[in-house]
C-alpha cells in the first residue's frame, strides 16, 4: 500500500522521539528521516522504526487524539513566502553585485524585474487569498 503524508509524519515523529531519548545519533536520525520522507510504500517505512520501542500509551493517547490538527494560518504561510522572497533577493542581488564587480561597471539592477513580479504575486495573494474553506 502506498504511504501517505500522515504515515511518513508518524515515522518522523517516532524518529524524533528516539533522537531526543538518545536511541539514535544525529547522523542515523538524518539518514532514516530522509528515507522516511522519500518512502513510497508503507513497507519502506516499517524497517525505519523496527528496532525502536513502541510508543507508550501516554504518547499514543496524546498523538492519536481525534481532534483535527489546526492548519497553519494563512498569515504565517504568507510571511514564509516573503522569507523565500528575501532569500531570492539576496541571491539575485549577490549575482548582480558580483557581475558588476567583474565587469568593472555598475550594471542595470536586473533583479528588480523578477523580484518585482514575485512581490506583486505575494501582495495579490494577500488581497485575494486562495481560501479553500470558502469554496465548500
Amino acid at each position: 500500500m502506498r504511504a501517505s503524508d500522515a504515515d511518513r509524519d508518524a515515522v518522523a515523529e517516532r524518529l524524533a522521539v528516539a533522537l531526543t531519548e538518545g536511541r539514535l545519533d544525529l547522523v542515523e536520525y538524518d539518514r532514516r528521516l530522509t528515507l522516511a520522507m522519500n518512502a513510497v510504500v508503507v513497507g519502506d517505512l516499517t524497517p525505519l522504526v523496527a528496532d525502536l520501542p513502541e510508543p507508550s500509551r501516554d504518547e499514543v493517547a496524546t498523538t492519536d487524539s481525534r481532534e483535527p490538527v489546526p492548519a497553519a494560518s494563512s498569515w504565517s504561510e504568507w510571511v514564509d513566502e516573503w522569507r523565500w522572497w528575501l532569500g531570492g533577493a539576496i541571491i539575485m542581488g549577490s549575482i548582480w553585485g558580483v557581475t558588476s564587480i567583474i565587469g568593472g561597471v555598475l550594471l542595470p539592477f536586473w533583479p528588480l524585474i523578477p523580484l518585482g513580479v514575485w512581490a506583486a504575486i505575494l501582495l495579490a495573494a494577500a488581497v485575494w487569498p486562495n481560501d479553500e474553506s470558502r469554496r465548500r
